[in-house]
């Protein structure tokens, strides 16, 4: 499948299992690419949004991705590869739905998804880095 807006093809190949929530293999052949840093659950000011609650904490990081994106003038459809970490796995169906709410379920970016025992600040649950490709 390709992005509607690039040339990048979002690939399943033959021999791997579909699962929901990501694509095995991401191919972008040529222009801009931008990598952003792992996104936590802190607003503007620095204070962490949402202390033990994971939704409320997954919402203000893919808030956060949307800001960057926004300041390099891309949104989550030129996001083509996800960097999840979670200190809990029990709350995986939770960042499915939040994180489907952000990007285009019918081609989600290549995703790797790891436990942790802890992120760098003890309060949070969640972190996310991001690769996103544009062509212009």
């Amino acid at each position: 499948m390709t992005n509607p807006k690039s040339s990048t093809r979002f690939l399943h190949p033959e021999g791997l299992a579909k699962v929901p929530g990501y694509t095995p293999v991401v191919e972008v052949p040529a222009g801009r690419t931008v990598y952003i840093s792992g996104q936590v659950p802190t607003n503007e000011h620095g204070q962490l949004v949402g202390i033990g609650d994971f939704e409320a904490q997954a919402r203000q990081v893919f808030g956060n991705l949307a800001l960057v994106l926004a300041a390099v003038g891309m949104d989550f459809s030129h996001v083509v590869k996800f960097g999840i970490y979670l200190t809990d796995a029990a709350h995986i169906p939770t960042l499915r739905r939040v994180r489907d709410a952000f990007v285009n379920v019918a081609q989600p970016p290549a995703s790797t998804l790891v436990q942790v025992a802890a992120l760098a600040q003890a309060d949070w649950l969640i972190e996310v880095d991001a690769v996103a490709a544009a062509l212009d």
